[in-house]
């Protein structure tokens, strides 16, 4: 489910006070609690792991008088990662894949979900928490997407948009739980491999130019878009309960060259709960806002977007599923 928000510039203001507050306690809570904290990384040689899981969920009416309608969902997960470490050195690679679709009544199978995320990090040590740091980041999606109400209108794909970071900094990381990531140097690049996308000025891109009678021109679209900013990265994870994790990941991004107070924020959180080897459910919620980005907005409320604006974006699932871990 994905919803959007109307959202003032005080209220944005607030939640970004309110995120910062909560990087800041998490920061003093990994601090202060010694006796909860992991261990600092001191493993040498290669570490590798990750998990698949497979969501669902299935509802089925037969003359069922308040009405409805029947529907299958599924909801494919996958995360893999490498660390290694040498001396002073560490290196660090995650790939998480999001697939999902759904088919309600007799309509067509549609695509609930899409997203594909690599992380590549190389660290090198200098004191016991801190480390100099080089990050890549790379997000995009695997299939394309249409528009509900008119199906061969395409409204992204894979490439269309991807967007990358390039970040140099400090990484304080003072055990396995928590990373703080802050980049005084960072790249931000948003590609758009499809041209009709970037005539259209799709995710931030500059839009065709226009001829004499105002009608645009086809080829003129930016496929590229590159900025440069600070960004931060932090990434928490911990047990609250037996059998429960939480994870959270704030990235926050500001642009030096256009507009540096309008920040960029993408917050991910986790909750997971293990029943037993195999069986697992999740609580995921996704916060986007990108001051570049427009989305469809509904303004007469009549159930058809009729502009295009600024929102935040929300996403949150709810899963239940089988689970492997290797």
């Amino acid at each position: 489910m994905t919803t959007t928000f109307t959202v003032s510039a005080s209220w944005f203001r607030r939640l970004l006070l309110l995120l910062m507050f909560s990087g800041i306690s998490l920061v003093a809570q990994a601090q202060t609690s010694e006796s909860s904290a992991a261990a600092p990384d001191t493993v040498q040689g290669w570490k590798r792991g990750g998990v698949g899981t497979l969501n669902f969920s299935q509802v089925s009416l037969s003359n069922w008088a308040p009405g409805g309608q029947s529907s299958l969902s599924l909801l494919a997960i996958g995360n893999a990662f490498l660390h290694y470490r040498r001396g002073q050195n560490t290196f660090d690679t995650s790939l998480d894949v999001v697939y999902g679709s759904l088919k309600a009544g007799k309509a067509k199978i549609r695509k609930s979900d899409d997203r594909l995320e690599f992380n590549a990090k190389y660290g090198r040590q200098f004191t016991k928490v801190l480390y100099y740091a080089a990050q890549a980041n790379v997000k995009t999606q695997l299939t394309p997407t249409y528009a509900v109400d008119k199906p061969d209108s395409l409204l992204s794909r894979f490439f269309a948009p991807a967007f990358i970071l390039a970040s140099l900094g400090i990484d304080y990381k003072p055990n396995d739980q928590l990373s703080v990531f802050l980049s005084p140097v960072t790249g931000k690049f948003t590609v758009v491999a499809d041209q009709t996308l970037a005539d259209a000025g799709a995710f931030g891109v500059d839009a065709a130019a226009r001829d004499a009678a105002g009608r645009p021109i086809r080829g003129t679209g930016q496929q590229f878009r590159q900025e440069l900013g600070a960004y931060l990265n932090v990434k928490y994870r911990r047990p609250i309960w037996e059998n429960i994790t939480f994870q959270s990941k704030l990235d926050l991004f500001s642009n030096y060259l256009h507009n540096p107070s309008n920040v960029d924020v993408n917050w991910e959180n986790l909750i997971s709960f293990k029943v037993n080897k195999f069986i697992s459910s999740s609580i995921t919620t996704t916060l986007v806002y990108d001051d570049d980005v427009l989305v469809p907005v509904d303004r007469n409320e009549d159930g058809t977007p009729d502009s295009r604006g600024r929102r935040i974006q929300f996403k949150e699932t709810l899963g239940i599923g089988l689970t492997y871990r290797f």
